[in-house]
């Protein structure tokens, strides 16, 4: 017994003479180790005091104009609408039921739900640009809402109410009751540079006060199809939902855009953010204080973008500017000469590189303003004074995409144009119709059968075969809001009527 407690007694201090080893080893080795790693180079120290000083001015900014943004939170009420009794227009469903097995399958023949109401809450960011408590947003935050509850930074809660909004640029302003409120300053958009340094602070998902930094990716992004009136900052800082209205930020301090938008097949962050230029938001921002509404100047032409082929067919040297493709009667435009075929290079001392750019320039002028427009005319250059007018309902065939994006949102379904791949897969041809890419659960859309992978060749009678002319087709029935569509599914067609009523 003895022999074996005197065995175990001398194993374990081998075992701990070899760990004691190993520690002293360690110990030796890191001086040599320490001893390896190089001082900084004088230029270095230069470069990391910089790298320094960089980070302080950001931090610096940050903590100038964070007291100015501000949480959005609003109310809406939501207001479904009854199901018909039979919601089936598949004749399989119709006898068959919907798609299970067993006695807990859905039958054919269901009940009609009853309507109800329910509250939905949403959030967003916004920034006080007057110490009384004037704060800038999207319109999309605030749209429809019934209560809207502002929190600033200090902790502090108000109600506030709507001054204006301006759906088509997507502005709005709202206001508390307060005084001696922190306030951001706007800068000059038309100043920023591409590869600029800026600051994007908002509330995403929620979390209060994030700041995220980037750098201006591009200017003038127009095209996309989120408002009726873009020109867009593209930035790489984040954005994601809930930063909407919230400030972008240059060096100085000042906010040159409005945070509104991002682009993703996710719904998070891909790295491409848009902002409002603070440019046009300040004319739209005035008009709302002043008047609770924006009135946009017009001039009466049906313009195009300058293609290569266009460019070489009038002589111009590259293809830049707004071709006039139609002068409408008794308009601005044909009381000051300008004809179809003009190809209009600058509008009141600005450059026109493309008919978005134009159109925005126009929309912000103020009616009544008379402006010079530069047109190219049979290869010379022509000047034109003309009076601009103000846009309205009757003096213009222009139908705002916000309607039918409205439209198709209360429908509850998505399009897209037919691609060759896409119509190998379902078995259609291009130019066949438009694609029904998405169908939300519970919608009109739904409740009447549509489901993705459907082709619409018929709106109201009206053959559509890409998505100009479905929209165009959907925008005559605005104020109906009842729809008669021709469904193609694979080899058969169908008639599929909603009313939105």
């Amino acid at each position: 017994m003895e022999l074996k407690q005197s065995r175990k007694k001398a194993l374990t201090s081998r075992v701990l003479a070899f760990f004691l080893v190993v520690v002293l080893a360690i110990i030796g080795s890191y001086p040599t180790y320490a001893a390896n790693i190089k001082p900084f180079t004088p230029q270095e120290k230069k470069d990391i005091a910089l790298l320094a000083r960089t980070a302080e001015a950001f931090a610096a900014i940050v903590k100038r104009v964070k007291p100015a943004v501000v949480f959005i939170q609003v109310e809406k009420t939501i207001k479904t609408k009854p199901t018909p009794v039979f919601p089936f227009p598949d004749p399989f469903k119709f006898f068959f039921g919907q798609p299970g097995f067993g006695p807990f399958s859905a039958p054919a023949f269901p009940f009609p739900s009853q309507p109800r109401e329910y509250k939905e809450i949403g959030q967003g960011s916004g920034f006080i640009i007057t110490p009384n408590g004037y704060i800038l947003t999207n319109n999309h935050v605030v749209a429809g809402a019934d209560k809207i509850t502002v929190k600033l930074s200090d902790g502090r809660v108000f109600k506030a109410k709507v001054i204006g909004r301006d759906p088509l640029s997507d502005v709005a302003v709202i206001k508390i009751n307060a005084t001696n409120l922190p306030t951001i300053p706007l800068g000059d958009s038309d100043k920023l540079k591409v590869g600029e340094w800026v600051i994007a602070i908002g509330n995403p998902f929620g979390l209060s006060q994030t700041v995220t930094v980037g750098v201006v990716s591009a200017k003038g992004r127009s095209g996309i199809g989120i408002n009726d009136y873009e020109d867009f900052i593209q930035t790489d800082a984040a954005i994601n939902p809930g930063n909407s209205g919230g400030p972008l930020i240059n060096i100085y301090g000042q906010a040159v855009g409005m945070n509104t938008a991002i682009y993703s097949k996710s719904g998070g962050f891909m790295g491409i953010g848009f902002a409002i230029p603070i440019n046009m938001v300040k004319i739209i921002k005035d008009q709302l204080i002043k008047y609770g509404k924006v009135t946009r100047g017009w001039l009466g032409v049906v313009i195009q973008n300058v293609t290569e082929d266009l460019a070489q067919e009038f002589g111009l040297p590259k293809p830049e500017g707004a071709l006039i493709a139609q002068v409408e009667k008794e308009t601005p435009a044909s009381r000051a000469g300008l004809k179809a075929g003009d190809v209009i290079i600058y509008y009141n001392g600005k450059k026109v590189e493309n008919v978005g750019e134009l159109r925005n320039m126009v929309a912000l002028t103020k009616p009544g303003t008379w402006v010079n427009i530069v047109v190219i005319r049979n290869g010379h250059r022509k000047t034109f004074r003309v009076k601009i007018g103000e846009l309205s309902s009757a003096n213009t065939h222009f139908v705002p995409r916000g309607i039918t994006h409205k439209l198709l949102k209360e429908l509850g379904f998505n399009v897209q144009n037919l691609t060759p791949d896409l119509a190998e897969q379902f078995g259609y041809k291009i130019g066949q119709g438009v694609l029904i890419s998405q169908v939300q659960a519970g919608s009109p859309a739904d409740q009447a059968g549509l489901r993705p992978g459907d082709l619409i060749m018929e709106v109201n009678r009206h053959r559509v075969h890409n998505l100009r002319q479905f929209f165009r087709a959907l925008a005559l029935s605005a104020k109906t809001k009842r729809f008669l569509f021709m469904i193609r599914h694979g080899q058969f067609n169908r008639f599929v009527a909603i009313s939105l009523q």
